[in-house]
């Protein structure tokens, strides 16, 4: 449960700048955190596969890469066709820090605390996501390709989130 606590309040510092700014952000830095996010999920998963030690919660990890793997090369397309270069930002950069500081802390861990740790990021993870798409990132895209692919992309993060919740009610606390 402390872990839960940790990965949310390091969720929360994560996406504290895209919430905080004051216009918010513009297409190009929407870009850049999408695929950001996407990246570090997609990271997480990587290793998971690799290390976790119970057959589902692999099995979750191979999706999250799948899937955000997927949403990314849609993401890099839209991208490129509609000729925005993903921006760099404060929220994109915090996003990789705390992806970073995940793997680093699922490097340590090891059998059930390793998956429980990994699915508790993911829970966590997702809900912070979820948040900072219907808050922040849908309203404030002014492209309506940009904007039509975050709505598209929104029912899977929901799917990630419950299948999530239910790994992490079987793992127990």
């Amino acid at each position: 449960m402390k872990a839960m606590h940790l990965a949310t309040a390091a969720l929360a510092v994560a996406l504290a700048p895209v919430l905080a700014l004051a216009a918010g952000p513009n297409d190009a830095q929407i870009a850049a955190i999408v695929v950001t996010a996407n990246q570090v999920d997609i990271d997480a998963g990587d290793y998971a596969q690799a290390h976790a030690s119970a057959d589902d919660v692999k099995a979750f990890a191979r999706q999250m890469v799948t899937d955000h793997t997927a949403v990314n090369k849609s993401a890099t397309d839209l991208a490129g066709r509609l000729h925005l270069t993903p921006e760099d930002n404060p929220t994109a950069q915090s996003l990789k820090k705390g992806g970073d500081d995940n793997v680093a802390h699922l490097k340590t861990l090891s059998g059930p605390a390793f998956d429980r740790a990994y699915v508790d990021h993911e829970v966590a993870y997702h809900e912070a996501v979820l948040k900072a798409l219907d808050d922040t990132l849908i309203p404030n895209a002014s492209n309506a390709d940009l904007k039509a692919l975050m709505v598209k992309v929104r029912p899977a993060f929901v799917a990630h989130l419950e299948h999530a919740k239910m790994l992490q009610a079987r793992l127990g606390k």
